[in-house]
């Protein structure tokens, strides 16, 4: 009798997993709040649909440790097995792999793969007084330790991890007694042979034997919305947005002209701002930005000779480093081509620039008061007494010195006076001769 209720609590588990697809969720890049918005939904569907089991495949480079943890502890309490894999061969997990995996009830590396991270995996305030301190690093290593001690994984490498930082590869986790992850597996494919009639006890107390042997994961790829944000959240993406938006609202004001420049500008701020937000930034690196750009368009109006953009490109190079605070995101930080890219794009910028005032030194002036003084201009927008005027393919800022003048007429431009023209009317030509 003893027996057959064993047998009977056990198939039901078995038979509801049959029933239950297998879901793959992809998690790449950096780990911010937006990953973990995207694999809380992931999560949320394999529960509703009482999957089999939720892989999550992690490609990460880095993560925010604020987001990960919290993450982790939903992982650990999910109603369905999740199963952590960090794919493909190479891939360094870092932070998220040493939490994922160790929330996960079952965790699974490729070859030539690793997890953890130079840099503690708990950040604490350094106001804070020692006890404190140490009652929050204990809190985070309890935490971990108990999540691998209940899958009946190693222990031995939570507390260097969690105080000083640690990095295993796959061969040194899978290699410990007791090992610090289930299993290695190649692909998917062989993961799923690997996964088949395992055991798995969830937080609840139900006991679920895995069957994936020839079943294929169905994805559960990112909205569009989702793909957008994970986008912005790129630490690199972030940088080149705010430098571009810099530069792009910086053209609108030393322009004559009215263009989209500000537009654009204001936009790609935006994006760069929400890619801040969600990544750790220090705020000293974020001004250090501000304050190259103020030293290279400074050159343009000093005779330095090229002195103060050398000095804004270092303090550029050095803040786009030390942007992104690696204390609170290991591995996270702007990528060194973004940098270089902008370096060399400004500089060649700035160097044009040098070459275009030397040579228009040796040309005829044709623009600026003796340009466009005497031309004909169209009003694109009534004059009452400012409005804006279309003259040699630009539009431009204008004052009419003789009232109103209304869309469509022809004015002639009598004098520029820093960014504006001042115009009369032609009939006034015409009355005056």
């Amino acid at each position: 009798m003893v027996l057959s209720l064993l047998h009977t609590r056990a198939a039901a588990p078995v038979q509801a997993q049959v029933r239950g697809a297998v879901y793959l969720v992809e998690a790449q890049g950096v780990i911010t709040d937006v990953t973990v918005d995207y694999l809380r939904r992931a999560l949320r569907l394999a529960e509703a649909s009482d999957a089999t089991a939720l892989i999550i495949e992690l490609q990460a480079q880095g993560a925010v440790l604020r987001a990960i943890r919290p993450l982790a502890v939903e992982l650990a309490d999910a109603a369905v097995p999740v199963v952590v894999y960090v794919a493909p061969s190479g891939t360094d997990s870092g932070a998220a792999g040493a939490f994922l995996l160790s929330a996960a009830h079952i965790a699974a590396m490729a070859p030539n793969t690793s997890f953890g991270s130079p840099v503690p995996l708990a950040t604490v305030d350094t106001v804070l007084t020692e006890q404190t301190r140490d009652l929050v690093l204990a809190s985070v290593a309890d935490q971990l330790r108990d999540w691998n001690a209940e899958r009946g994984r190693s222990t031995d490498w939570v507390d260097q991890a969690v105080r000083e930082g640690v990095i295993r590869t796959n061969e040194q986790a899978f290699s410990t007694q007791p090992p610090a992850i289930d299993l290695v597996a190649r692909d998917r494919t062989e993961l799923m042979t690997l996964l088949q009639g395992r055991s798995v006890t969830l937080a609840n107390g139900d006991a679920i034997i895995l069957e994936t042997l020839g079943r294929t994961p169905q994805p559960i790829p990112p909205s569009l919305w989702e793909q957008f944000l994970l986008l912005l959240a790129d630490p690199t993406i972030a940088f080149l947005l705010l430098i571009m938006g810099g530069i792009a609202i910086y053209v609108e004001l030393i322009s004559p002209t009215v263009g989209i420049a500000a537009g654009i500008g204001a936009l790609m701020l935006l994006g760069a701002l929400f890619g801040l937000i969600v990544l750790p930034i220090r705020l000293l690196s974020l001004a250090g930005l501000f304050f190259a750009f103020v030293f290279i368009i400074a050159d343009v109006y000093t005779p330095s000779s090229g002195g103060l953009t050398v000095v804004g490109l270092g303090l550029l190079i050095v803040s786009a480093l030390t942007l992104i605070d690696t204390t609170q995101a290991p591995n996270v930080f702007v990528a060194l081509w973004a940098i270089m890219l902008v370096v060399a794009g400004v500089g060649a910028f700035m160097a044009a620039g040098v070459w275009l005032v030397m040579r228009s030194r040796n040309r005829p002036v044709t623009t600026g008061q003796e340009g466009l003084v005497g031309r004909l201009a169209e009003v694109r927008q009534t004059l009452d007494p400012d409005g804006m005027v279309f003259v040699e393919g630009a539009l431009w800022r204008a004052v009419s010195e003789q009232g109103t003048i209304e869309r469509g007429e022809w004015v002639r431009v009598r004098a520029i006076y820093g960014t504006r023209l001042f115009v009369t009317r032609l009939d006034a030509e015409r009355e005056g001769s």
